[in-house]
């Protein structure tokens, strides 16, 4: 596949830009400031380190954005750095799929900027890459991530059992999708304007039952 350009997005004071290796610096305080937080949603490796290696990091979301299967965001708040917002395992063909994740600094949590980036990168997605289908996963707990697909109207697709390594162990997660025929005037314009179908995101009661009760593993 061929690199893909990372663009710059906007609305208002939310910024979508491609993160930079000097960005390395920054990005490092901020998860350091927001440790007790962030530490609770963020994707580890089993068995690997705690450190933070903010360049690593970098360079290798910068390494899948040059072989076409990413776009890697920098979130910027009125010009001030507020997280990242990540296009991952973008696919074409049949499938013609990407997933997003993303976070925001806790300091500045109500203000609209999660679900104004994460529209601004579905319909970049949608309708500049020509993806069909776009997901997010999403952790039972993590209660802001939900209500920022409520607010966007993100369909519930089901439970995940053990489905990503967060916090030092296989977690549970959420699935929500889109499709572009369901959002034919982009996701930002149908969110601003009103138009977000309710209740469209709620989990079903058996997968919130499910996912109260750790899966059980044969011994």
């Amino acid at each position: 596949m061929a690199p893909l350009p990372v663009p710059t997005l906007r609305d208002g004071d939310v910024v979508l830009r491609p993160i930079r290796l000097r960005d390395g610096r920054v990005l490092e305080r901020k998860l350091l400031e927001d440790r007790v937080w962030l530490r609770r949603w963020e994707a580890t490796y089993p068995g690997g380190s705690s450190v933070i290696d903010t360049r690593a990091s970098i360079r290798n979301l910068l390494a899948h954005a040059r072989s076409g299967h990413a776009l890697p965001f920098v979130v910027e708040y009125g010009g001030e750095f507020a997280g990242q917002l990540n296009v991952s395992a973008i696919t074409y063909g049949s499938l013609a799929s990407a997933s997003i994740g993303y976070w925001v600094s806790s300091t500045l949590a109500g203000r609209s900027i999660t679900p104004t980036a994460v529209a601004l990168a579905t319909d970049y997605c949608f309708f500049e890459l020509g993806l069909h289908r776009m997901e997010i996963c999403i952790r039972p707990e993590n209660e802001p991530s939900l209500r920022v697909v409520a607010k966007l109207g993100w369909r519930y697709e089901g439970l995940r059992r053990r489905f990503i390594h967060i916090d030092g162990d296989w977690r549970d997660h959420y699935a929500f999708g889109l499709v572009r025929e369901e959002v034919p005037g982009g996701v930002l314009r149908r969110w601003q304007e009103g138009r977000v179908p309710v209740g469209v995101s709620t989990p079903w009661p058996e997968d919130v039952a499910a996912a109260s009760v750790p899966l059980r593993l044969d011994r």
